[in-house]
């Protein structure tokens, strides 16, 4: 099982379906809409704290399986 990262919403364009977290150690990481675990509406909002982890894209690495903690 992949190693789960920890981050901070830096933004998210709901109508364009992706955005960046910054990671714990500060570097951004891609995040799109498909890659958000939830039900219903799939967006997240700016500074929110997120769990994923990092897969590697088509244009570098992203996060997948994005939750957010409550």
């Amino acid at each position: 099982m992949a190693e789960r990262s920890q981050g901070t919403v830096k933004w998210f364009n709901s109508s364009k379906g992706f955005g960046f977290i910054q990671q714990e150690n500060g570097e951004d990481v891609f995040v799109h809409y498909q890659s958000i675990v939830s039900d219903g509406f799939k967006n997240l909002e700016e500074g929110q704290k997120v769990e994923f982890t990092i897969t590697q894209g088509q244009k570098g690495p992203q996060a997948s399986e994005v939750k957010v903690i409550k």
